[in-house]
């Protein structure tokens, strides 16, 4: 949608600069032949202030996730918005963090559960229209990746904006929700193979990957130790 929603607008590439931040959004000025700028977490907007000040007439674009955008880079929302410069900033709103295996983020739900929470949020979400609304942006959008054609529409329009314009994408990571059945006790508890009572349920996307940040009872597998000389093969899986 935004490489159709750029090719409607007729800029020619050289006067595009596209900025991101860090997380599953970053990616995404490759996915254009205008100028790219990877940043670093949470500083898209400021970098994209900077570009714009210093050259008016290129058309700058920022990216970021909901955890880049609302979180460690939530202060500077406020203060772009306020000066109201010609930018537009898409946010991928997945509504966790997904790029690091699935932590709560601003906007996720409350009661979830992740690797690091496993618990549940406590928090009630950040609402990303009612906050950049609260500040007084002029052009507020929400799209869906259901409907790509009017993502397009609905980027052009923001890009045509004459000043700052948001634009939401309802991008929720589902592969980060799933939950299997089989492992779920009475009460949605983790079942216990050993008899210790239920314990809270394990969350998604915390086993098979990353750090051992959800500890449960398992047979332990010891890998046979190689002959001087021997090939080294690992038993599969």
């Amino acid at each position: 949608p935004i490489y159709r929603a750029l090719a409607a607008i007729g800029r020619p590439p050289h006067e595009i600069a596209f900025v991101s931040g860090i997380g599953c959004s970053s990616r995404i000025p490759g996915y254009t032949t205008a100028y790219g700028f990877n940043s670093v977490h949470g500083r898209s907007l400021p970098i994209a202030q900077g570009i714009k000040l210093a050259n008016p007439d290129l058309l700058v674009l920022a990216a970021g996730g909901d955890g880049d955008g609302f979180s460690i880079g939530g202060g500077h929302i406020a203060h772009l918005i306020r000066r109201n410069m010609d930018i537009t900033y898409i946010v991928m709103d997945n509504q966790i963090y997904g790029l690091t295996k699935g932590q709560l983020s601003p906007t996720s739900q409350k009661g979830r559960t992740t690797c690091t929470s496993r618990y549940g949020s406590l928090e009630e979400p950040v609402n990303p229209l009612l906050y950049v609304l609260a500040y007084g942006a002029g052009f507020v959008a929400q799209a869906s990746p259901t409907d790509l054609a009017g993502m397009a529409a609905t980027i052009e329009e923001a890009i045509r904006y004459p000043g700052f314009a948001f634009v939401n994408i309802q991008s929720p990571l589902r592969h980060l929700r799933r939950r299997s059945p089989a492992d779920q006790g009475p009460q949605g508890h983790q079942r216990e193979p050993h008899g210790a009572g239920p314990q809270p349920r394990r969350p998604p996307g915390c086993h098979g990957s990353g750090p051992a940040l959800w500890r449960e009872a398992a047979p332990r597998r010891v890998l046979p130790q190689p002959r001087a000389g021997a090939h080294l093969r690992w038993p599969r899986a």
